[in-house]
């Protein structure tokens, strides 16, 4: 599949044991794969321990200084002590955009009833959307499947290029 854009995107594993390297992170491969056969320029890959405020730092840098369109995580979005991807994601939002971790829980609940246990949210800072992925590269997978092809019209909207969201009046002559 071919899109206009390639967009930028960070994918960002979120694993103690995968920083320690104690685990291979299988899962963010499978996002780099997914999203580059889709079309998505696969710009930056990082694995990261679970530590709020460096998570914090990264995800800023990536946004504000690294200009990345889309950032996906994953990991780090379950009822473990230690799991803070969530928590972090919201700290940097500039805004709310929760009607995509919802698709992908409705999505996960149709194949099992622990979908629910996910936290992971969608949030948007400045020009740049994230999206929490859960860990295992079964669920990265569905809930990939699920949103990507309806992500280039958002990130489209985000970033000013469609008609859409209050821009389709700007150049109509409104005299009578």
């Amino acid at each position: 599949m071919s899109m206009e854009k390639k967009w930028k995107t960070a994918v960002v594993t979120l694993s103690d044991k995968g920083y320690a390297g104690e685990r291979v992170d299988k899962s963010g491969p499978l996002i780099r794969e997914m999203i580059e056969e889709a079309g998505y320029e696969a710009a930056k890959i990082l694995l990261l321990p679970d530590e709020q405020k460096l998570i914090e730092e990264k995800l800023i840098k990536l946004c504000d200084e690294e200009h990345m369109d889309l950032i996906l995580t994953t990991g780090g979005t379950g009822f473990s002590p230690r799991d803070c991807t969530p928590e972090a994601t919201l700290a940097v939002a500039t805004k709310n955009a929760p009607g995509i971790a919802e698709a992908m829980r409705y999505a996960s609940l149709q194949v099992t009833p622990r979908a629910m246990l996910s936290r992971g949210v969608s949030v948007i800072r400045n020009e740049t959307l994230i999206i929490n992925l859960p860990g295992s590269p079964k669920a990265v997978k569905e809930n990939l499947e699920c949103i990507l092809a309806t992500l280039p019209h958002g990130l489209e909207i985000m970033k000013g290029m469609t008609g859409e969201c209050g821009n389709e009046g700007k150049n109509h002559d409104r005299s009578v």
